[in-house]
Order: C-alpha cells, then sequence, then structure tokens
C-alpha cells in the first residue's frame, strides 16, 4: 500500500549551507547517453554550523568527484536517497563532479530528454537534479556558463542561457558552443537545447537604444507558422517598457518550440523553452483563442525575465510570487492588447471553472502555504489565477500609480535576490501608505470567501445602505494544518469592492457615503475590512440596483437576492462589461438550476421552467452586436452559458444527467425560439476580408459561431446541413474546428465521414490533430467513452505525448461531465486506466488527469462508490508515483 510522500514545511526554512558563485557546466551528448561535467565555485555560509555539503541528484551515474582539484574516494562521502553529502567542506572551494545520464529514456521529460528534433530541458521545479548534483533549490543563485558538444549533422543547433561567446568544430563531425549568463540565476532557470531547427530572427531595439536579437526556433517544416509568436513577443517588450519601465537585459532572446513538454511554456532566463500550441499557428492550423493564446503565453514568459528572473522566490512556497504577480502582469498586457472586456470575461470564467472547486475540494490551499508533499503538485490553479487575483486586489487598493511606485520600489530593493511574498507586499505598501498588513491574510487562508450583501432603502431620508459582511468556511487544508499541529488563525479579509449604482433609467447615480461633503464620482472602491460592514449613500432619490464587485474586483462568492427584473435591468445597463455578464450568467444559474430540478421530477421536458422574459433578454442581448458601439466579441460571451461543472459547485449532491439535460434543453429551447434571430446574425456576420485573428474580425467570428452552435441544437436536416457546409466552405480554423465540435454531436453518417476526412487532412500537423481528438472526447453522444478508448489504439494517440493526453484524456475527464461521471462508472475506469499506465512514464502528466476526481464526494452515493473503487486501486499500485500518491491520498481522506 501506498502512502502520501513525506511532507515539507515552511516553518522548517533555513538557508542554504553553501553559496554559490558560478557553475560552469560541460554537456557532450552521445548515442545512447549524455556526459555531464560541472566545476561549482562555492564558498560556505557563515551562519552554517554543519560544515557538511549536501548536493540533489536523480537518475545520475556518478562517474568522478573532486573537491580543489582532488579526486574523493568513497568513503570520504555519501550518494544515498539522491543526496550527495560530502561531510566537510572548506570555506570556499570548487567542487567538480562528472556524471553520466540518460536522456533517451527520460519519459519524464524532467531535466534534460530526447525528442522528436533533439535535446531539450525543463528545470522547473526540480528537474536540475536530474542533468548534474546540485543545491537544487531557488535561493542558491549563480551565474552560469555551458558548453555543449554533440553531432553537428544530426543537432546544428546548441543553444543555452545568456549570450553565445564562442563555438567551433570538433573530431568525428562533432561540433561545440559555449553560452554565458551574465546574471545570476538558480538552477531552475538553467536551461540548453541540442536540435535540428528552423530559426526565425529579427530585432528589437528598447527604449534605451539597446539592440536585442529576437529568436524563434521551431522543427523544420514549421517556420511559415511562427510569425505570431515573434510578433508577441516584440509587442510584449514594448508593453513592459511602456508600462512598467522594465527593458530587456541580454542581448538575445530566444524562444524554442517543442512537442514534448509538460508544461505550457518555461521561463528560463533568455531561452524559453514552449509547448508548440503556444508558438505555431497559422489561419488554417489555428484558432483565433490560439492566437491570443500565444499573445498571453509569449508575454507571460517574458514579463518573467523580471518577475521571476531578476526578482525570484525564496523557496517553493513563494512560488506565487512570480507566477501570481506574472499572471496579473500578462492579463493586463491582454486587456490592453484585445478587448479588456471579454479578456476579463474569460479570466473570471476561468477562475471559476478551475479555482472555485479547487478552494473546496481536497487539495485546497492558500497562495502561500505552509506545507507541500510534492513540488510538481503546487502549480495549480490557486497560485496562479487567484494569485492574480490577491494581486489585482492590491493594484485597486492603491491604484495605479502607487502599484507602479511599488512596482519600481520592489526592483530596487530585491533585483538580484531570491525573496518573499512578504518582500512584495513590504514593497507595494510602503509605495502607497496603505496598511497592507490584514491584506496578508490572503497568503494564508485557503477557501473562497463568501460575501453576503444586503441592501436598504429609506425614501424619507434618501438614503440607501448596503450591509455587507464575509464569511470563510474552513478547508480540508485547515484539518491538514491542525493534523500536523499548526494551527493557523483565520479572520476577515481586506479586500476592495467596486460598486456603481444604477437607477431606473439606466444612469449611473453620484455616490457619497455618510460624512462625506459632495459625491466621489459614480464608481467607488469600498474596502471591506470587517467581518461585518455598513455602507450608506446619501442623497438616492429613489430604490437603485447595486452593480456590485465590478470587474470582479475580488475573488468571492457574491450573495446578493438579485430579482429578475434587476439582473435584465443590469444586463441592458450596466456600463461594467463584466458586470453585464455577470447579470446573465446569474440569471443563466437560477434559471438552469430550476430546469435541474425539474429533469429530476421528470417535468423537465415541457420547457416550463424557462421564462420568457429570460428569451427576450437574450433576443435584446443579440441585437445589440449590431447597433453602434456594439461588441459582438462581448456578446458572444453572454450567449455562452455556465459550464455544467460550474453549475455542479452550485448543488449540494450533483446529478450530472440532469445537469447536462437542463443545459442542454435551454441551448434548444433558445434555438427554437430565436431560430430567426441567429440565422440572420449568422448570415450578417460572415466575413469576406482576409483571416485576422485581431480585434473586430475575430469578435464577429466569436459570434457568428456562437449562433451556429446554437442553430446546430435545431432537430432538423436543414441545421445539420448549414454547419456541415460551415464546414466544408471554413477559410480559417477558427470555423472549421466549431463546425468539426457541432458535427461531433450529431449522430448521422456523415459524423464520421467529416471526422475523418478532417484527420486525412491534417494527420501531419500535430496540433490540429489534437483538436480532432478534443472533440471527439468532449462529444456528447452515447459511446463517447468507448470512443475515447478506441481512440487511445489510433496512430494519431500517443501516451508518452503530454498534448495527446491532455487533448484525449483530460479533456473527456474535464469537460465530459455527463460521461466522466456515468453512474456505471466506466469513465472513472478509464481515467483510473490511463493514470496507472502513465503513472511510471510521466507522473506530472499522470497526477492531472488524478486531479479530475477532487470533487468524487459531491455527487450520489452509487457514484461515490465507483469512484472511491478507482481511487483505492490507485492508491493501492506498488511504486506509485509521489506525485499521484499525494493526489489520490487527499482525495481519499
Amino acid at each position: 500500500m501506498n502512502t502520501t510522500p513525506a511532507t515539507i514545511y515552511l516553518k522548517d526554512y533555513t538557508a542554504p549551507a553553501c553559496f554559490m558563485d558560478t557553475a560552469e557546466l560541460d554537456i557532450s551528448i552521445h548515442a545512447g547517453f549524455t556526459r555531464v561535467a560541472s566545476r561549482l565555485i562555492m564558498r560556505r555560509n557563515p551562519a552554517d554550523t554543519s560544515g557538511a555539503l549536501v548536493l540533489n541528484g536523480e537518475d545520475l551515474q556518478l562517474e568522478t568527484l573532486s573537491l580543489d582539484g582532488r579526486e574523493l574516494q568513497p568513503g570520504e562521502y555519501s550518494l544515498k536517497d539522491d543526496l550527495l553529502t560530502i561531510p566537510q567542506v572548506p570555506d570556499t572551494f570548487v567542487l567538480d563532479t562528472v556524471v553520466r545520464i540518460e536522456p533517451d529514456h527520460n519519459t519524464q521529460l524532467s531535466g534534460l530528454y530526447r525528442s522528436k528534433d533533439g535535446y531539450f530541458t525543463q528545470c522547473e521545479a526540480q528537474g536540475f537534479r536530474r542533468i548534474t548534483f546540485y543545491p537544487d533549490r531557488p535561493d542558491v543563485m549563480a551565474k552560469f556558463s555551458c558548453t555543449l558538444h554533440a553531432d553537428k549533422a544530426s543537432f546544428p543547433v546548441l543553444l543555452a542561457n545568456g549570450n553565445p561567446v564562442a563555438s567551433g568544430d570538433e573530431e568525428n563531425g562533432r561540433h561545440w558552443a559555449r553560452w554565458v549568463d551574465p546574471f545570476p540565476k538558480p538552477a531552475y532557470l538553467f536551461a540548453c537545447v541540442a536540435a535540428k531547427l528552423e530559426m526565425l530572427e529579427d530585432f528589437y531595439t528598447t527604449t534605451s537604444g539597446h539592440r536585442v536579437r529576437c529568436a524563434v526556433y521551431v522543427e523544420p517544416g514549421k517556420l511559415d507558422q511562427c510569425d505570431h509568436a515573434m510578433a508577441a513577443l516584440k509587442k510584449s517588450m514594448k508593453w513592459d517598457e511602456d508600462v512598467f519601465g522594465l527593458e530587456m537585459d541580454l542581448d538575445h532572446y530566444m524562444i524554442v518550440a517543442v512537442g514534448d513538454f509538460n508544461m505550457g511554456a518555461m521561463e528560463n532566463k533568455g531561452l524559453n523553452i514552449f509547448n508548440t500550441k503556444y508558438v505555431l499557428a497559422r489561419p488554417d492550423t489555428a484558432t483565433d483563442t490560439d492566437y491570443q493564446n500565444i499573445d498571453r503565453v509569449v508575454a507571460h514568459e517574458y514579463f518573467h525575465n523580471w518577475t521571476g528572473n531578476r526578482v525570484t522566490c525564496r523557496d517553493w512556497f513563494q512560488l506565487s510570487l512570480k507566477e501570481g504577480l506574472t499572471v496579473f502582469r500578462d492579463q493586463q498586457f491582454g486587456m490592453d492588447v484585445h478587448s479588456a472586456g471579454v479578456t476579463r470575461i474569460q479570466e473570471v470564467r476561468t477562475l471559476r471553472a478551475a479555482q472555485f472547486p479547487e478552494d473546496a475540494g481536497p487539495m485546497a490551499h492558500p497562495i502561500r502555504p505552509e506545507s507541500y508533499a510534492e513540488i510538481n503538485n503546487f502549480y495549480t490553479a490557486t497560485v496562479y489565477e487567484k494569485g492574480a487575483e490577491v494581486i489585482r486586489m492590491i493594484h485597486t487598493l492603491i491604484g495605479k500609480d502607487a502599484f507602479r511606485h511599488g512596482m519600481d520600489l520592489y526592483f530596487a530593493r530585491h533585483d538580484g535576490q531570491a525573496v518573499t511574498c512578504e518582500d512584495f507586499v513590504a514593497a507595494m505598501q510602503d509605495a502607497s501608505g496603505l496598511d497592507l498588513t490584514q491584506f496578508k491574510r490572503w497568503y494564508s487562508q485557503a477557501g473562497t470567501p463568501r460575501l453576503i450583501v444586503r441592501s436598504q432603502f429609506d425614501a424619507t431620508t434618501n438614503r440607501y445602505t448596503l450591509e455587507v459582511e464575509q464569511q470563510f468556511a474552513p478547508t480540508p487544508y485547515e484539518t491538514r494544518m491542525a493534523q500536523d499541529g499548526l494551527e493557523l488563525p483565520r479572520g476577515p479579509y481586506h479586500l476592495p469592492i467596486v460598486l456603481g449604482l444604477i437607477d431606473a433609467d439606466g444612469g449611473e447615480l453620484p455616490l457619497q457615503l455618510t460624512g462625506e461633503a459632495s459625491p466621489a464620482g459614480t464608481q467607488r472602491t469600498l474596502q471591506l475590512r470587517e467581518a461585518k460592514q455598513v455602507f450608506v449613500f446619501e442623497n438616492i432619490a429613489a430604490e437603485p440596483v447595486p452593480s456590485l464587485l465590478r470587474g470582479f474586483s475580488a475573488p468571492v462568492i457574491l450573495d446578493y437576492p438579485y430579482t429578475t427584473a434587476q439582473l435584465t435591468h443590469l444586463m441592458a445597463h450596466d456600463r461594467d462589461a463584466v458586470n453585464r455578464w455577470e447579470a446573465g450568467q446569474r440569471l443563466a444559474t437560477d434559471i438552469l438550476l430550476a430546469g435541474t430540478a425539474a429533469f429530476q421530477q421528470g417535468r423537465g421536458e415541457s420547457a416550463d421552467w424557462i421564462p420568457q422574459d429570460y428569451v427576450l433578454a437574450m433576443a435584446r442581448l443579440l441585437g445589440a452586436a449590431f447597433v453602434d458601439g456594439g461588441d459582438p466579441a462581448l456578446v458572444a460571451e453572454a450567449l455562452m452559458q455556465p459550464s455544467e461543472n460550474v453549475l455542479a459547485e452550485q448543488m449540494e449532491v450533483v446529478d450530472p444527467d440532469a445537469i447536462h439535460a437542463a443545459r442542454l434543453g435551454l441551448r434548444r429551447h433558445l434555438a427554437r425560439e430565436l431560430r430567426e434571430a441567429f440565422l440572420s446574425a449568422y448570415l450578417e456576420l460572415k466575413e469576406d476580408a482576409p483571416y485576422s485573428p485581431e480585434g473586430v474580425q475575430s469578435g464577429k467570428r466569436a459570434l457568428r459561431n456562437a449562433c451556429l452552435g446554437y442553430l446546430a441544437e435545431l432537430d432538423e436536416p436543414g441545421a445539420q446541413a448549414l454547419v456541415i457546409g460551415h464546414f466544408e466552405t471554413a477559410g480559417n480554423m477558427t470555423d472549421s474546428i466549431a463546425a468539426l465540435g457541432a458535427v461531433a454531436n450529431f449522430d448521422i453518417p456523415a459524423r464520421h465521414a467529416l471526422l475523418d476526412s478532417f484527420y486525412t487532412r491534417w494527420r501531419d500537423e500535430a496540433l490540429v490533430v489534437d483538436k480532432w481528438l478534443q472533440v471527439q472526447a468532449t462529444s456528447r453522444l452515447p459511446g463517447t467513452t468507448a470512443d475515447v478508448r478506441a481512440l487511445m489504439t489510433h496512430e494519431a494517440f500517443d501516451i508518452r505525448n503530454p498534448n495527446k493526453v491532455y487533448a484525449l484524456v483530460r479533456a473527456f475527464c474535464a469537460a465530459n461531465p455527463k460521461h466522466f461521471h456515468a453512474a456505471d462508472g466506466s469513465g472513472y475506469k478509464l481515467a483510473a486506466d490511463v493514470i496507472l499506465q502513465l503513472d511510471p512514464l510521466n507522473p506530472q502528466v499522470a497526477s492531472r488527469i488524478a486531479r479530475c476526481f477532487d470533487r468524487w464526494k459531491k455527487f450520489d452515493s452509487t457514484r461515490q462508490v465507483q469512484a472511491r473503487t478507482q481511487l483505492e486501486r490507485i492508491h493501492a499500485q506498488e511504486g506509485l508515483s509521489s506525485d499521484v500518491a499525494e493526489v489520490v491520498g487527499k482525495a481519499l481522506s
């Protein structure tokens, strides 16, 4: 029986025993093995009294070990449990090691590994120890140099961090290249590449006149798919200069795309290694969403150059210090270069779909937890997305100018250092003068607060009162901490409520709190600090409709008893795009939950649970896209119903079949009632101009495809013909995959023919094949579970490739709740089979599939028995990785 791996605690942090000045690597790649020689110039930490040096190493074959030029004998060191220990080292010393590794057999894709086109690295969080012996922790920073040797014909491109200083040829057709990084960095930011790649080159001149060579490297034959990534990189460089005054600090900035990669991308200093899905794009192979994701991910990794590289984390508990801050920065970039409202809506949708359930599930943790068992499981929506929301709240509370001053102060104090979340908050506090002591609870408390807001209007005094209460229920995190002897104090949060009041005519009311001499505009930010707080507004002539949490100003669950009429009013008049969308989502959620209950009671087919007022509101919404100032992209977002997973979070006991039936029932009802409006919009939005993924054109496509999706719900040959025609005449992948996704839900003979023709056309484009796998994995048709199993034996699927696993298996588990949560347990069994097969090959990917079981206890007893059976089966597997053991252990506990 496997048990949850050993826990590491923040309270046990101690400074490193030794510091690093330089790390010199010599990496020689040969057929079947690689030899890594390292020279580490180190010095003892004066505060450390142990005298010992402990280095991490995993799957390394030690060949030689020398201290200050003298080779050590076996009795002078120990090598046990992935630790190399030298009991005594002098105050300053040079350590030389030579190790042999086998990257060709490294299926974990961590450390140095072989991919189709060559050798690549992934060292975050603890992959560097799979390359050489090293104190593999983020607070050990050194200036790195790297010399690479490889066969020139097979691997003509040799890259590493920093700047190239020398290269040449060797005997037997080999060659070498030496790179030097002038900036100190932790080992997790090390990268190198030896591969056969093609390059797109361009240059960017910074504000100060520094000319930077920009290069994007891709597999042969894909050079025509990297123009957008290059443009995104240069756009990011300019944005960071304009907004934060941060310039690129190296002469070379490189992006390398690889098809085998566990993550999205990695910010290694000057040498970003990317999953191909966030680099490659061409109109016929990539969707509008793909283009936008490339913008955002390229920006994210570039922004890490300062928020993560120049200033890095002291330890892995501080992960949100770099990730939350950099996600916030890439979100701001996205709002500036794309539709601000749509970008923010998409972020809120993602937060609710991924992070809120995490906060309520067995893996709940704050953005800076007190402990972790497996660091790879710590790369979560909480650390990233909620971490970004915490930064956004600071930005909202102190304002744009003070936030920029705080960033300047942060870099001035900590450039070149490994620091903590407290250091960042201190810079913001000192820059703004706002006491953020209470605010820091966001870093230590788990769970999603519930904000209960009630209002009163007094017509005799013209006063409007808002009573606000914040509640925070305990999570499994506090239970785990208590079991570990850590009693965590909990108290009210400090959070911003951005507010507007809307009158009966749709106007914005001036906001004057009691005690103020005059109104302070029509929108203001209230600071909530107490468990209960009252805000009284003066000179309100008639009862308004409150627009609460504008821009989703705090990551909370809002409890306010909006009426249908009030929500419809907000949909029509709220000037805040997020709250207009939010009003529609609330209205749809209420209707869908009523529909779920109706289907549970056997009366759902009557559709009497769908108010006609909602249908009319959707009609007005659709029409608003065609008036002056209308935004089709916003309308497309508003037409998208809450997902089945988000609806499930609103239920005490989840009934996935009834939720699915209600959601489908509402879609079909709207399709029938608004058939002519959808068809008219679909025809009017046709775009004849050459394809562009930007701005207005992508918004029109989004709305046109949303209309097509509704029309596809009509059970009539004409609707199916419309979708098939859309597919056959599509001039870009956005339209093509929208139609194919609809076709995947049709139980008609043409379905198989269209899927087969799509695959035949695109079989040599791996990322397009991933889309083909995903539309089948998320089909609602009966038999989808069996189809997924069959596709796992298809030539298009490779369980060793994370993108394939994510496209087929994780899409099925995470985005097809009807089939994953099938009452017969077939979905759970499929997931468990894959986890057990995948765990010995790539435990990081296996653990991400295992996370799909997080909410199993919200379901009925029949499904709970099925899920527990599979979880226990996984947990009992001998040799289970710590990655999967932690996830499954917490799910079962």
